[in-house]
């Protein structure tokens, strides 16, 4: 078995790279570190609520297999060992693929995404599904089918959506990694309000198979309490596939080796609003301490007030006209099984003319070059990851951001959905009530390495980065 951790079970809180050292090491067998992760589900999971899907058998049995490998001699991979879990959004077999919604309880994909492909290529072990809300509606973590999940901080507080099992499993400690989805937020965001790094590649660096309901925004990428195991995990399933036709063909970089590179005299642009957005005192306050972060590692920081105006418009056009494509015959024959709040955002989809719909498609492009100018002048753009820090279960838009919907109160996250280009939310610090405030980074169209080279950068001054939830 692995080394028991102080106060916690052998694996809780440990990094993937530990637990794949101790699998190599021959100090820890895959089914070890499985059973571990199963024990601390079953201690901890029924406050917060994880998983969707979950076989404990299935676990084990992919374990068992790869001890059998490894007795045999066999490199595991890069992964040798490591339980990663997916979201409700990632078909896998042996899984129903549900999305958060009563409409698909019963829905079998007898199918590995290719993300969960790469993930078993590299010898990881499939946990099973993440909590989501349904079909990624919301930026808080309940759903119709699976209830509320709570964050591991204060479990009378939202963990954030919609890749809220994946956020509160990593932050309770339980697995030191999981897949989520980000179509306007929902790896960042989540990743914000439980102290996590919440990694979105560019467009189209994690391949998305079969196609998302929104096919022009969807991110695929990890969360993680550290951001050498969110390198990690993206060295495995970033990569050209050819059945996704956004899939990027050219060469993949080496994130692990761009963690380790410290790049000095990068531009950073600092805005505290971008233009719009209505933050917290508290949460610009830990922000803006934490830029000292950025200027120790070299960077020369510019406060800019206004980036361009709020895309809120063009982004909700484009991502609930693709739900609302997908959902259609549910909001005809089920709609009181959905959620209201879901609902009540596709409302207006369904009487948008096709030149209503270009209208918004040709203003992101204009938003894209107006962005694409900006990173002329800067390498990275520094803002909070969100508006304020974890608020209570049940809302759907948190306090004092009345006249925003279920996601577009997360005023910093979605415009980089629709530019594509590579972002990341870093815990920068802790409120006076003790949770967590995110500090987002953005940098250049495809420029990862620039990224995993800041961020890490950032997380090795940070405060208090042993600092871990009561729960």
């Amino acid at each position: 078995m692995p080394k028991q951790t102080e106060g916690g079970s052998p694996t809780a809180f440990k990094t993937a790279e530990d637990l794949v050292a101790e699998v190599r090491d021959g100090h820890a067998a895959p089914s070890d570190i499985a059973r571990s992760v199963l024990d601390d589900i079953q201690a901890l999971d029924g406050s917060l609520n994880c998983f969707a899907s979950l076989n404990p058998d299935d676990v084990m049995a992919q374990a068992a297999l790869l001890d059998q490998r490894f007795a045999k001699g066999e490199d595991l991979g890069p992964l040798a060992g490591l339980p990663v879990s997916v979201k409700d959004l990632i078909v896998a077999k042996g899984h129903p693929t549900a999305f958060g919604s009563l409409t698909m309880r019963d829905n079998v994909v007898d199918l590995d995404a290719p993300v969960v492909e790469r993930l078993r290529a590299a010898g990881a072990v499939i946990l099973g599904k993440t909590t989501t809300s349904e079909f990624g509606c919301k930026a808080v973590g309940d759903s119709p089918l699976t209830g509320i999940t709570r964050n591991p901080w204060n479990t009378s507080k939202t963990p954030g959506g919609s890749s809220c099992g994946a956020a509160a499993l990593v932050a309770a400690g339980i697995t030191p990694v999981a897949i989520g989805t980000d179509g306007g937020g929902s790896i960042r965001i989540p990743a914000s309000l439980t102290g996590l790094v919440g990694f979105k590649g560019h467009f189209g660096r994690v391949p998305a198979h079969p196609a998302a309901a929104t096919p022009t925004l969807i991110h695929i990428g990890p969360l993680s309490r550290r951001v050498r195991d969110a390198a990690l995990m993206m060295s495995v399933i970033s990569g050209f596939d050819e059945r996704d036709s956004f899939s990027i063909a050219g060469p993949k970089p080496d994130y692990l080796a761009a963690c380790e590179r410290r790049q000095k005299g990068l531009r950073v642009a600092y805005s505290p609003t971008l233009g719009y957005a209505r933050p917290e005192p508290q949460v610009t306050e830990i922000v803006e301490a934490g830029l000292g972060r950025l200027e120790a590692a070299g960077c020369d920081i510019d406060v800019v007030e206004h980036v361009f105006d709020d895309p809120v418009e063009i982004w909700k056009t484009e991502f609930y006209s693709g739900v609302g494509t997908r959902l259609k015959t549910a909001m005809e024959t089920r709609r009181d099984d959905l959620d209201s709040a879901v609902t009540k955002a596709l409302e207006g989809i369904y009487s948008l003319s096709v030149t209503d719909y270009y209208e918004r498609v040709f203003e992101r492009f204009q938003f894209r070059d107006r962005v694409r100018e900006f990173f002329e002048e800067y390498d990275i753009l520094a803002t909070p990851a969100l508006p304020v820090t974890a608020f209570d279960v049940g809302l759907n838009v948190p306090p004092g951001h009345k006249g925003r919907d279920a996601i577009s109160w997360a005023y910093y996250s979605y415009p980089f959905n629709l530019t594509g280009q590579p972002a990341v939310s870093v815990n920068a610090g802790f409120d006076a009530d003790g949770l967590p405030v995110g500090i987002q980074l953005v940098a250049r169209s495809l420029a990862e390495e620039t990224l995993f080279s800041l961020a890490a950068a950032f997380e090795e001054d940070g405060p208090e980065p042993d600092r871990r939830p009561s729960q």
